[in-house]
This record gives C-alpha cells, sequence and structure tokens, in this order.
C-alpha cells in the first residue's frame, strides 16, 4: 500500500466507511443566491466600494475630473513623492493626467519609458483599474504590456484612478466578467497596502508591497 493509499483509508475510516464510495454522493441542494450574495444590486457600488476598502485601510477619496490632477498632486507633494510612475492607459491619457502632474513640478513617466529596474526607483505610481469589486473594497488590476505588474507592487505609495463603470458589486461578478473579458497573462487583487504578520504575529504594513493605497473615485 503505497502512502496515498494509507492516507485515504484514515480518513474513510474517520467518516466511519468500510470501503470506497461505489457511486457518487449526493450533491447538497443549491442555496437560494439572496444567501449567498450579500450585494443584490448595482445602485451605491462607489459607496459601498468606500465604506469596505476604508476598512481595509486604503484611502478613498471621490472627486470630479477636473479636480483629480490638482488632487493628486498635492498629495504626491504632500508625502515627498517626486518620481511618479504611471500605467498606459487611454483613460489618464484622455484627461491629461500625465502632462498635468508633470506641470506641476513632478517627475512622471509611463511605463513605456520605465524598466523592470527602474520601477524600484519611484515613489509612487498611478494606474488605472479593470475592475472595483464593491463587496471586499478590492481593485483588479488585469496587467498588459501598457501597465507592468510591477507599478502597483513595487513602489511604497500605488493611487488608482476608478470609473464608474468599474465597479462590480461581489466575486461572483466578477469571475463571470473575466471568463467573458479574459484574464490575460496575470490579474492582481489589491485590498488596501501590503500586510503580513509572519513575524510574531504582529502586523507590518508594506513589507510585500506598497505602503499605502489610494483610490480617487471619479464622479
Amino acid at each position: 500500500m503505497n502512502d496515498a493509499s494509507g492516507v485515504l483509508d484514515k480518513v474513510r475510516r474517520s467518516l466511519g466507511r468500510e470501503a470506497p464510495l461505489t457511486k457518487l454522493p449526493v450533491p447538497p441542494p443549491e442555496l437560494p443566491e439572496p444567501l449567498v450574495r450579500l450585494v443584490h444590486t448595482d445602485f451605491g457600488l462607489p459607496e459601498l466600494f468606500a465604506k469596505r476598502a476604508a476598512e481595509l485601510k486604503m484611502l478613498v477619496e471621490s472627486c470630479y475630473v477636473e479636480e483629480l490632477a490638482p488632487k493628486m498632486a498635492e498629495f504626491l507633494k504632500a508625502n515627498g513623492c517626486q518620481k511618479i510612475g504611471m500605467s498606459v492607459s487611454k483613460l489618464l491619457t484622455a484627461i491629461g493626467l500625465p502632462q498635468a502632474l508633470r506641470d506641476a513640478g513632478l517627475d512622471v513617466k509611463t511605463w513605456d519609458e520605465l524598466t523592470l529596474d527602474s520601477a524600484y526607483e519611484l515613489d509612487a505610481a498611478v494606474t488605472d483599474v479593470t475592475y472595483a469589486v464593491a463587496e471586499t473594497g478590492s481593485l483588479v488590476i488585469r496587467t498588459n504590456a501598457n501597465h507592468g505588474r510591477s507599478l502597483s507592487l513595487v513602489p511604497k505609495f500605488h493611487i488608482a484612478v476608478l470609473e464608474p463603470k468599474n465597479f462590480v458589486p461581489d466575486l461572483l461578478d466578477l469571475m463571470e466578467k473575466m471568463t467573458v473579458d479574459g484574464v490575460g497573462s496575470h490579474v492582481t487583487l489589491i485590498s488596501g497596502p501590503s500586510k503580513t504578520a509572519d513575524i510574531e504575529m504582529n502586523v507590518v504594513t508594506g513589507v510585500h508591497g506598497p505602503n499605502v493605497v489610494k483610490a480617487f473615485l471619479l464622479s
């Protein structure tokens, strides 16, 4: 008897069975969706996201498109951020964010101007997102050639810009959308700043990723 068979025999005996099953067990009844899903409407998703994200220590601020650049520049300067990396994004380009931050005196380079090594010299990264999950307060980023995964993982500050169309109610909706839209080579889910309690169960932020995550919700 090999090790795997021995393990299965122990499990079987613990369940009070004398021999292997000869037919598949009857699956449990399907639970009603209202019991499984906590978010039942598309209304109020930005507000729910902001509440859940704040609980996870993410900084969340709502603003109009025309307010984004000055508010972001103020936040970056207040936190001593000078070197900024930015994803190559239709949204960020359309609202003129790269040039607006440069005009504010910040050193901004887009992902196509950066190398992986230079990402470690950045003070902050500014990105768009693919989705935002209201139920869990999570940012979802599908990385690609215009948005390397290191942008949202390496710099101390990660600033995300969210549009109303980015929001999905819960993780079930997220999986459905990714099934249709595809996941690409890599998907990152971000729920607040990086946190770990590996050492003596003391929670420390910023060890495996950004120490600060801020989301600007566009109205």
